[in-house]
């Protein structure tokens, strides 16, 4: 069995839930993993589409917005704040015995507003004020769009977990973002000592993908998404280093850690825990799906591996390449099929909660 506690006391290394129900705040699951060792959470769309669509869970509370004159998608909002508000009252404690370094919510931003700079920051912005509590985190998809939002929200003094990123040359420009940001926030007047931030490093879809275009029995197959995280590891170290990051740090800022999201082994060939149990590095993050988090505390592996072979990561990267795999290329169709997967799960519990509402919001 894998301690969660001794893992962090040891390694450096955080592991979050990535998941949210009602019926998880409310039953004492919640609580339950937290006294296991549980030091965040995070949540998207799909997540809350899957809440919603559970059970009677939010039924009254949805029939009593819209019947007294809130829109479907108000009553959703409404919904969504109330449940990130109390994961974060759950993790509070933690927040503050972590000396804020640990126990954040993450909440996504409207998956609608990821091509659009200045709703997005509208709408982190909103989303912040509203939740009003010091360890929630801003999701922020890592378009184009999305990267001069989260300067402004991180230089707003909000703290903030960039999404989807899926290429470490858009993980270089997430980091540039966020350092842009403590400087504003600097400038600003901020507490640089709570403002916190997480790049979310996609992982098991890019071995989905590279897999496919390999084909079946390729050596190289189930390679490349470790590879590519052990990589963006090496550019987090540089990064926060060196005389611009250690005149932040002196005012008491925090590097944004590498989070590694998407790490349940899609493929049944693999190991449950192979994208958990190869990126356990200090000062870094990896956030599981229930299963996963089972299958990690179950049979993982509570070692510190992420730089352990810099010489094979290295020639991997190599041999993609050498075998035509174009990262770049990947990581773009990547990106656009995680966005529009939010869109679809925003949109579909929006015509689900369309149905279910009294009278005329039918």
């Amino acid at each position: 069995m894998v301690d969660l506690h001794a893992l962090h006391r040891d390694e450096g290394h955080s592991i979050w839930v990535d998941d949210l129900s009602r019926s998880m705040l409310g039953t004492g699951r919640l609580d339950a993993l937290i006294a296991d060792g549980v030091r965040g959470l995070t949540s998207n769309p799909a997540i809350f589409a899957a809440a919603m669509a559970a059970g009677n869970e939010y039924a009254d509370q949805f029939r009593s917005l819209v019947s007294s004159g809130h829109s479907v998608e108000e009553a959703y909002w409404d919904m969504v704040i109330d449940d990130i508000t109390a994961a974060c009252d759950h993790f509070s404690a933690l927040y503050e015995t972590s000396d804020a370094t640990d126990g954040f919510v993450s909440v996504e931003v409207d998956p609608r507003l990821a091509h659009d700079t200045n709703a997005t920051i509208a709408a982190g912005r909103d989303l912040a004020a509203r939740i009003a509590r010091p360890n929630v985190m801003i999701k922020v998809p890592a378009t184009p769009a999305g990267l001069a939002a989260i300067t402004a929200l991180i230089g707003d003094g909000i703290n903030v977990n960039v999404t989807l990123i899926f290429s470490l040359q858009r993980y270089a420009e997430v980091m540039e973002a966020h350092i842009a940001g403590l400087e504003m926030a600097t400038r600003a007047g901020h507490d640089l000592s709570r403002i916190a931030g997480v790049a979310s490093f996609f992982i098991s879809r890019v071995d989905t993908e590279v897999d496919t275009r390999l084909g079946p029995s390729h050596p190289l197959r189930g390679t490349a998404a470790l590879a590519q995280g052990r990589l963006a590891f090496a550019a987090f170290t540089s990064t926060f280093d060196g005389p611009r990051w250690e005149s932040l740090a002196t005012a008491g800022a925090r590097a944004q850690r590498p989070l590694w999201a998407s790490t349940g082994a899609k493929d049944p060939a693999y190991s449950d825990v192979v994208y958990v149990d190869g990126l356990i590095g200090p000062t870094s993050v990896n956030t599981l799906p229930p299963a996963t988090l089972a299958a990690f505390t179950d049979h993982g592996t509570a070692r510190r591996t992420i730089d352990a072979n810099p010489e094979d990561t290295a020639r991997t990267w190599s041999e993609l390449a050498d075998a035509g795999i174009d990262m770049s290329e990947v990581a773009n169709l990547l990106a656009d099929r995680g966005v529009s997967a939010f869109v679809d799960s925003f949109d579909g519990i929006l015509a689900t909660l369309r149905d279910a509402a009294p009278g005329p919001d039918r």
